[in-house]
């Protein structure tokens, strides 16, 4: 048992030491500036950020903590429908227009 804790305590520390050595790569997105070319452009993980982002956002506080990936899904469709066709309007106004109630 002894043996046990003192392994995940070495592992433990190796993983904390290895983080601390590790880089940030903090960004700041203004998605209130990000305009639909540069979202489209973003890469994977501004998408899936961004998407995410409005998913919440356009629930509001009323709405259940429940993500239905059906209806997500089907939202990031037309959301990137339209911003391939308006890459020069902001995603907020974009949103606004697809997902706006």
């Amino acid at each position: 048992m002894k043996t046990t804790a003192s392994i995940l305590s070495a592992a433990a520390l190796t993983l904390c030491s290895a983080l601390s050595s590790t880089p940030a790569n903090a960004v700041v997105l203004d998605l209130s500036t990000m305009t639909c070319k540069q979202f489209v452009e973003g890469g994977d993980d501004t998408i899936k950020l961004v998407l995410t982002w409005m998913d919440g956002w356009y629930k509001g506080d009323s709405d259940e903590a429940i993500i239905d990936t059906d209806v997500f899904v089907d939202n990031a469709k037309k959301f990137g429908t339209y911003c391939a066709k308006n890459p020069t309007i902001s995603i907020v106004n974009a949103a606004e227009e697809i997902l706006g109630k």
